[in-house]
């Protein structure tokens, strides 16, 4: 999941004292493992590969049953059963998944137990590079397991940049081009799909400038979008919302999800997708498209992408917890990471499961090579909820795209509104 919904800070919120009055945990070595799990569209593949990890961890612990349920993916319904399972530790799951940007609220919420010891010895934990292991941190304790990431990079039309002598851009500079090059020779296109709602699509260029949402000091976090180097990378995505490459008037009110829609339609020569987005694409474009990561300033950079994905992670009520971490050991280890993707696509978050898949399937090559050249991730802080639910960072883009006020004015009243949510006001 990309986002934590303003339904799951709401769910974070109200579960503190069902949480927190559950002090007299267990280690209990026997008996039900509850595991919850995102249901899919198509979940007979993902259950597949969880029933063959649940056959090889009970076969050496013959009185351990493991249950997997599977939860909705929608952020109400999901926000209401992790809500009963936070005030109701009875009814609540040993094992969990979740989207890494909920980890925070349901941190503070007393729900999640910290695993950082539980996991000191795992043999596969030097696997796990330090920008993911990051993502699941808080105050310097790890509260979940990466399971499987996803990224974004740089889309393009292969058969009108051939046509039209266009080279794949490894510079933000060479991007601008090939984006006004494409559409003053195809007007019906644009040069590169952009959206004013797509926080996403817009960040890896505020990180490549050196700038970010938000930095802590003195353990609290402060917004720091307003800073020069943040503010030119704000100005660098809002360029992109000219006539001649994006025009304001049909792109200010773009969405992640919409840029999907134009590429695949064959609306525009370049867009900045997720790996989900391959069979969307497919189905628009197919063998007149291919990939590369997202370039910085200069060549041969990467603009750093948003590590987004889900995690696996032990409730703090679990009454058996060295079972809870092993089976979660199991299904996050290499070899289901593995087996998620073939069944899935999920991208594993191991390394050396990465190198693997590469090899099974060099489309993914880009989006590795992003990975590797090190993610960015949101604050680490609950109030990252409240901020997204409330839209700051795509009502700043879109102020600046309609003109409604300049990159320093709309930064500045960005940062002011996410330090009221840092401050809980």
């Amino acid at each position: 999941m990309l986002a934590l919904s303003g339904a799951v800070l709401a769910a974070a919120s109200a579960c503190a004292p069902g949480t927190a009055s559950k002090s007299d945990a267990k280690d209990e070595q026997t008996g039900t493992v509850k595991v919850w799990l995102y249901d899919e569209a198509n979940r007979a593949p993902k259950e597949k590969v969880v029933n063959e990890a649940v056959a090889e961890f009970t076969a050496t612990r013959p009185k351990v049953k493991v249950e997997v349920s599977y939860i909705p993916t929608d952020a109400g319904p999901r926000a209401e059963k992790m809500k009963g399972a936070f005030n109701d530790p009875n009814s609540a799951p040993d094992v969990v998944e979740f989207g890494n940007t909920d980890l925070f609220g349901y941190v503070a919420a007393g729900g999640l137990a910290d695993i950082t010891a539980d996991l000191a010895g795992w043999s596969e934990a030097g696997d796990l590079p330090q920008d993911l292991k990051d993502t699941t941190t808080v105050n310097g304790a790890q509260y979940g397991l990466p399971w499987w990431i996803g990224l974004r990079s740089l889309y393009y039309r292969t058969d009108v940049f051939t046509e039209l002598g266009i080279k794949a851009p490894t510079t933000y500079a060479e991007l601008v081009e090939a984006a006004k090059k494409a559409r003053a020779a195809k007007p019906e296109m644009f040069g590169i799909a952009v959206g004013g709602k797509y926080t996403f699509g817009a960040l890896p260029f505020v990180w490549a400038s050196g700038g970010d949402l938000a930095a802590q000091q003195g353990g609290a976090y402060k917004s720091v979008i307003d800073s020069p180097e943040s503010q030119a990378g704000v100005k660098a995505y809002t360029d992109l919302f000219a006539k001649d490459i994006c025009p304001a008037e049909q792109c200010a009110d773009l969405t992640g999800g919409k840029t999907v829609e134009a590429f695949s339609a064959g609306k525009a020569a370049m867009a900045i997708l997720p790996n989900s987005s391959r069979s969307a694409v497919e189905a628009g474009v197919q063998g007149k498209y291919a990939v590369v990561p997202l370039p910085g300033l200069t060549p041969g950079s990467v603009a750093p992408a948003f590590s987004g994905g889900n995690d696996l992670g032990v409730m703090k009520s679990t009454q058996h917890r060295s079972l809870a971490v092993d089976f979660m050991k199991v299904l996050a280890g290499k070899k289901y990471q593995l087996a998620m993707f073939d069944a899935m696509g999920n991208l594993p978050t191991l390394a050396t499961a990465r190198a693997d898949v590469v090899a099974k399937d060099p489309f993914l090559k880009p989006f590795i090579d992003t990975l590797n050249a090190g993610t960015k991730f949101v604050p680490k802080d609950a109030a990252w909820a409240k901020i997204d639910a409330q839209s700051i960072v795509p009502t700043m883009l879109q102020k600046v795209v309609t003109g409604k006020s300049d990159v320093a004015g709309a930064t500045s009243e960005a940062a002011g509104a996410m330090n009221a949510a840092f401050a809980g006001k």
